[in-house]
C-alpha cells in the first residue's frame, strides 16, 4: 500500500529481547517459569478470596481485582514474547500492536487506579476504622473499582487512537519485546517532539495523580501509626498494609523510571529490563507477597488445603 509517496507499514519486526542467540533457549525457559508461576499465583489468590468467607472483606474484594489485572496485563505482552523467542520472523501485524498496545495501556493505567483505591482502603481501616464500615460499603468499593476500569478504558483508547494514527513508512523494526509508547513514537515518520510531550502529560496524569494519592493515604496511615501507644499495636497495625507498600514499590517504581525518566538516559537495552520487571516481575511477586506477609491469607490456604486433602 502506498500514500504520500511512502511504503505504509502493516507489520511490525520486534528485535531480539538479547543480541546473544545462544541464550534465547534459556531465555524462553526462565519467561515461562516465570509467566505460569504469575497464572498459578494469581489464579489462586482469586480462589481464595473468592471460597474463603473470612476473606469477604473490601481489602480483598480490591485485591481479587487486582489478581484479575494481573493475569491479562502479562499475558497481554509475555505469550507472543514467548512465541518470538522460537520462531525466525519476530513481528506482529498493524491492527495486532494495536490490539496489544491498548490491552497493555488498559490494564496498566487500570492497576494504578486500582492500588490507589486500595490505599485509601487501608488508611480508612486504619485512620477511620468506626467508620470503616459505611465509607468503604459494597457501593463504594464497586465504585472504585469501576472508576479504576472505566479510566483504564477511556485514556488507553485514547493513547492508542493518539499513536497508530500517525503515519508509520519504515523502518518497522521495533527495539521492543512488546508495542510499547516510546518504542513506536520512534518509529513514525513524522516529528514526535509534540506526540511526546503529549505522552508525557498523559503518563503524569495517570501515574502521577494516582501514586500522589498513594503517598498522602500512608503519610496519614504513618502519622495515625505513629500516635499509638504500643510498639506491639504499632507493628499489627502497619503489617496490614505492608504488603501493599511492597507491591506500589514494585510497580510503580520501575514503571515511573521506564516512562517518566529524561529522554537523555532512555536506552533500548535497559528500557526492556525495566519493562521486564513490571510487566512479568511484578505480577509474580505480588501473589507470593500478599501470601507471605498476610495472615489471614495463610490460614485461607491451609483450611483450603486441608478441606481439599480431607474430601
Amino acid at each position: 500500500v502506498t500514500s504520500w509517496n511512502h511504503t505504509v507499514v502493516t507489520y511490525f519486526e520486534f528485535l531480539p529481547f538479547s543480541s546473544i542467540p545462544e541464550i534465547q533457549g534459556s531465555l524462553f525457559c526462565l519467561v515461562l517459569l516465570m509467566y505460569l508461576s504469575t497464572l498459578v499465583g494469581n489464579i489462586l489468590i482469586i480462589m481464595i478470596t473468592m471460597i474463603d468467607a473470612a476473606l469477604h472483606s473490601p481489602m480483598y474484594f480490591f485485591l481479587k481485582n487486582l489478581s484479575f489485572l494481573e493475569i491479562g496485563y502479562t499475558t497481554s505482552t509475555i505469550p507472543k514474547m514467548l512465541v518470538n523467542f522460537l520462531t525466525k520472523r519476530k513481528g506482529i501485524s498493524f491492527l495486532g500492536c494495536a490490539t496489544q498496545m491498548y490491552a497493555f495501556s488498559l490494564l496498566g493505567i487500570t492497576e494504578c487506579c486500582l492500588l490507589a483505591a486500595m490505599a485509601y482502603d487501608r488508611y480508612v481501616a486504619i485512620c477511620h476504622p468506626l467508620r470503616y464500615t459505611t465509607m468503604m460499603s459494597w457501593n463504594m468499593c464497586f465504585l472504585l473499582s469501576a472508576v479504576s476500569w472505566l479510566t483504564g478504558v477511556l485514556v488507553a483508547l485514547e493513547q492508542t487512537t493518539f499513536i497508530f494514527t500517525l503515519p508509520y513508512c519504515g523502518p518497522n523494526r521495533i527495539n521492543h519485546f512488546f508495542c510499547d509508547l516510546l518504542p513506536l513514537l520512534k518509529l513514525a515518520c513524522v516529528d514526535t517532539y509534540k506526540n511526546e510531550i503529549i505522552t508525557y502529560i498523559i503518563a503524569v496524569l495517570c501515574v502521577m495523580v494516582p501514586f500522589l494519592l498513594i503517598v498522602v493515604s500512608y503519610v496519614r496511615i504513618l502519622h495515625t501509626i505513629l500516635k499509638m501507644p504500643s510498639a506491639g499495636g504499632k507493628r499489627k497495625t502497619f503489617s496490614t498494609c505492608s504488603s501493599h507498600l511492597f507491591v506500589v514499590t514494585l510497580f510503580y517504581g520501575s514503571g515511573i523510571v521506564t516512562y517518566l525518566r529524561p529522554k537523555a538516559f532512555y536506552s533500548s537495552s535497559s528500557n526492556k529490563l525495566l519493562s521486564l520487571s513490571y510487566t512479568l516481575m511484578s505480577p509474580m511477586m505480588n501473589p507470593l507477597i500478599y501470601s507471605l506477609r498476610n495472615k489471614e491469607v495463610k490460614q485461607a490456604l491451609k483450611r483450603l488445603i486441608a478441606k481439599n486433602t480431607n474430601t
